[in-house]
This record gives C-alpha cells, structure tokens and sequence, in this order.
C-alpha cells in the first residue's frame, strides 16, 4: 500500500475541521495541519508540504483565495487545493479556479464523496461535477482578448486536441470523451496530458477555465464556431 495522503485543512469553524479531520482519518488519510484563515494555511502549507489543501473561501485575515493564489504561485508542482464552499455558484470559486484551485465541495459533501474527492485530485484529475461547472463558468468567465492572451495560444493544439478540450471543458469525463470521440481511454489520457503539457496548465479544471475564456467553448456549452 503507498503511503497515506496528507491533508491540511482550513477553515475558520473548528467545528468544521474537526469533522472533515475525523472523516479522512477514517479513511487512512492524514491531516497534517489544520489552519483558521489563509495566512496559516499558506504556512501550514510551506511547513508540511502537504498533498492536498481543503480550502474553505470566507475566512478573516485573508481568504481562500488569497491563499490559494499564493499556494499556486509558490509551486506549480505543489499541492492540489479543493475549494470548499456553501453555495454552488459561488463567484469566488471561479476565482479560485483561476487562480489554480484543482476544483471544488460542497460543504455538506458525504464522507464517502469527500475522501474521493481528495484522492481523485491528487492524481491530477479536475473535481468539477458537469451540470455545476456549465453553469459556474458560464456565468464568471470574462472572454476578453486580455484574459485570453494570458492562457497561451490556443494554435499550439491540433484539430483532435481542441476537440478533445471543447467536451472536456463541458464536464466530460475520460470515458465520456472516449465514447462520444470512439477512442480509447488511454488516447483520451494522452491527449489531455498533451493539452495540458502545452498549454503549461496545471491540471483539467485549468483547462476547463481557458476553454471558456478564451471562447474555445460559448456560453451554451458547445464548441466555438471556428
């Protein structure tokens, strides 16, 4: 068995982490800081180098976001960050997405979803439900030429690899996109490696925001006419 993941939790209700703690515990995971707002999540963070970060967005001193950017910034190879949040269109969860959260909770998430959850991101898979990740994106996203430029030319992908990206942007899954692309799903895989490789993202919610941003999806949830 490879070792357990380590988790730091923050949240400004000790109740709250108290609970999440017990759950991933539970599930031989281990949480190895808890912080009360962004400031001590981002030390815990440098102190423990944890694998995952459950972040809560509305806390004092500065917020999930914040903390979030600065986790990011800080190393690109660093820990995956799951936002958690009350509202499932939560502005600051796009936010958050953009500034390199791997995706987001609930925060009456089930055990069983939670500990998926943590274990899912950690190997480099995006934590966004299709039907609340349509919505969110559509809402937030800003397709301006500025925002665009700043998540690289979309020309560096082939004709296969915007495809590939236009679906997974709306919430597809590996097996979805090999069905409804009629490929294999270790194709499908190596496709969105090679998205994310040249597009120097982090992981597929990254791709999902660029997709929108730059207009490589409309607003509908289809594909951008060329």
């Amino acid at each position: 068995m490879t070792e357990s993941l380590r988790v730091v939790v923050a949240d400004d209700l000790a109740l709250v982490r108290a609970g999440f703690r017990m759950i991933l515990t539970s599930e031989g995971m281990e949480v190895v800081a808890e912080a009360s707002n962004g400031a001590e999540a981002v030390d815990a963070v440098r102190r423990t180098r944890p694998d995952v970060v459950l972040m809560d967005i509305r806390m004092p001193e500065m917020d999930g976001l914040e903390a979030t950017r600065r986790i990011v910034d800080a190393d690109a190879d660093g820990p995956r960050v799951i936002i958690l949040t009350t509202f499932d269109l939560d502005h600051y969860v796009y936010a958050a997405l953009s500034a390199g959260a791997s995706g987001f909770l609930l925060k009456d998430v089930s055990p069983e979803h939670l500990a998926a959850a943590v274990r899912m991101v950690r190997i480099g898979d995006a934590l966004l439900a299709p039907a609340i990740t349509r919505r969110l994106v559509e809402r937030f996203a800003r397709r301006d030429s500025a925002t665009a430029a700043i998540h690289r030319d979309l020309a560096a992908l082939t004709p296969r690899e915007l495809e590939v990206m236009g679906l997974l942007a709306q919430g597809l899954s590996n097996a979805e996109l090999a069905g409804r692309l009629h490929l294999s799903e270790a194709t499908v895989k190596t496709h969105v490696a090679r998205i994310l490789a040249k597009l120097r993202l982090r992981d597929r919610a990254q791709a999902v925001v660029v997709a929108y941003e730059t207009g490589l999806v409309s607003a509908g949830g289809n594909a951008a006419e060329a």
